[in-house]
C-alpha cells in the first residue's frame, strides 16, 4: 500500500531560510506568467483516462516535451524586462536544462547546463539540439548543483534554480492556470524540488481545489521536510529520476506548507506499472516522473480529480525494457478495452 500523508501538516518548517528570504511568489505573479508566456507556448490538452477514472494534464505534449519550459522561458523574460542580460547556467536532471536550453535559444540568452552523468542520453541530446552547453558532472542532481553554483560564482553568471525560484515557480503554476475551466475537485502533482506543486497551488487553492503531491519510496524529501524531518537521506533509484531530488527547495516548500493539502508515497513498481499501462491503454508517452501524479491519483478520493504528466522524455531503451517485461496475460488484459483500474485506496496517517 502507498502511504498518504495529510492533515496536520507542519505549517512553519523550522531550520533552513533561504539566502534571500526577500523572495516571495504568490498568485498574482502566475497571472503575471500567463500573460508572458501565452505567445510562446500552446495551451496543452486534457485527457480523460477512463480506465483510471482520472483527466491527465498532458505536460508530456509542451515544448521539449515536459512543464519546466513555462519556468525556464518565464524567468528569462522576467530577466529582459528587468535588464538582466548575463548568461544562464543550471543544474539538471534533464527537463529543466532542456527548457532552458529552449527558451535561451528562443531569446538569444546563452545557456550553460550541468547535468549529472546519469542523464537520460535522450535529455542530453534535446539540451545541445537547442544549442545550450552541456557539462556533465556528478552521479546525481545534488552534485551536478554544486558545480553549476561554483561556474556562477566564478563566472558571473546567473544561477537558475530548476525549481526553487520565484520565476520558475509561476511559470510552471501556469499549468494550475489551465485546468480553471476543467473546474476539477483534486489535482495530483509529482513533487521532487517542488516548483510544480507550489506553482499549482498558489493558482488553483483559493478556488478551493485540493493540491495532493506525489512521490515515490525513498525518495520523499519533501514529505519528510514537511512533517518535521530536515535531515539528508541519499534517494533511492527510481524510474522518476525527474524528481530524484535530496533537498528540496526552501521557497517551495514555505508555499507547500501553507497550500498543500497532503502527499501520496508510491511504491517503485507501482509506478512502473502505472507508466506501462499509460502506455498500451491510454497511448500516452510519459516519463517515470510524468506517471508519478497518475499512480498517486489511484489513491486519491476525488470524484473529479485531475493529475499532471508533467514529462514524456523517457529513455527508449528504459520503455523498451518495461514493455519487454511484460507476461503474455498482461499485455492481453492491458490491450483490452473497458479494462478497469484497481482502485485499492492507501493508507491514511498524518504528517506527523
Amino acid at each position: 500500500m502507498p502511504t498518504w500523508f495529510a492533515a496536520a501538516i507542519r505549517r512553519e518548517p523550522d531550520g533552513s531560510h533561504m539566502s534571500d528570504s526577500a523572495h516571495t511568489v504568490d498568485a498574482a505573479d502566475v497571472l503575471a506568467a500567463q500573460a508572458r508566456l501565452r505567445r510562446h507556448l500552446p495551451v496543452t490538452p486534457l485527457h480523460r483516462a477512463e480506465r483510471f477514472d482520472c483527466w491527465l494534464k498532458l505536460e508530456n505534449l509542451q515544448r521539449t516535451g515536459s512543464y519546466k519550459v513555462r519556468g525556464a522561458l518565464n524567468a528569462l523574460l522576467v530577466a529582459r524586462e528587468r535588464g538582466d542580460t548575463r548568461p544562464v547556467v543550471a543544474a539538471s536532471a534533464g527537463n529543466h536544462a532542456q527548457g532552458l536550453a529552449w527558451a535561451g535559444q528562443r531569446l538569444g540568452v546563452p545557456v550553460v547546463t550541468v547535468m549529472p552523468r546519469c542523464a537520460p542520453q535522450t535529455k542530453i541530446a534535446g539540451v545541445a539540439h537547442w544549442g545550450a552547453q552541456v557539462r556533465l558532472h556528478g552521479e546525481t542532481f545534488d552534485e551536478a548543483r554544486l558545480v553549476a553554483a561554483e561556474l556562477a560564482g566564478e563566472h558571473g553568471w546567473r544561477l537558475l534554480s530548476a525549481f526553487d525560484d520565484p520565476d520558475v515557480i509561476a511559470g510552471q503554476g501556469t499549468v494550475g492556470l489551465e485546468l480553471g475551466e476543467l473546474a476539477p475537485e483534486a489535482v495530483v502533482v509529482p513533487i521532487g524540488g517542488g516548483g510544480l506543486a507550489a506553482g499549482v497551488a498558489l493558482a488553483l487553492k483559493s478556488q478551493g481545489v485540493r493540491i495532493v503531491g506525489a512521490q515515490v519510496e525513498g525518495v520523499d524529501a519533501m514529505a519528510r521536510v514537511l512533517r518535521g524531518d530536515d535531515s539528508t537521506r541519499e534517494p533511492q533509484a527510481t524510474l522518476a529520476d525527474g524528481v530524484r531530488v535530496t533537498v528540496p527547495g526552501l521557497l517551495t516548500r514555505r508555499v507547500l506548507a501553507a497550500q498543500l493539502d497532503g502527499i501520496v508515497i508510491v511504491r517503485e513498481d507501482e509506478l512502473r506499472d502505472t507508466l506501462v499501462r499509460l502506455a498500451l491503454e491510454e497511448r500516452v508517452i510519459a516519463e517515470g516522473a510524468g506517471a508519478l501524479a497518475l499512480a498517486a491519483a489511484r489513491h486519491v478520493d476525488a470524484g473529479h480529480k485531475c493529475a499532471v504528466v508533467s514529462g514524456g522524455n523517457v529513455d527508449p531503451d528504459v520503455l523498451a525494457r518495461l514493455l519487454s517485461e511484460l507476461s503474455p496475460a498482461v499485455r492481453a488484459k492491458a490491450a483490452r478495452i473497458g479494462g478497469a483500474a484497481d482502485q485499492t485506496p492507501g493508507r491514511l496517517s498524518g504528517w506527523s
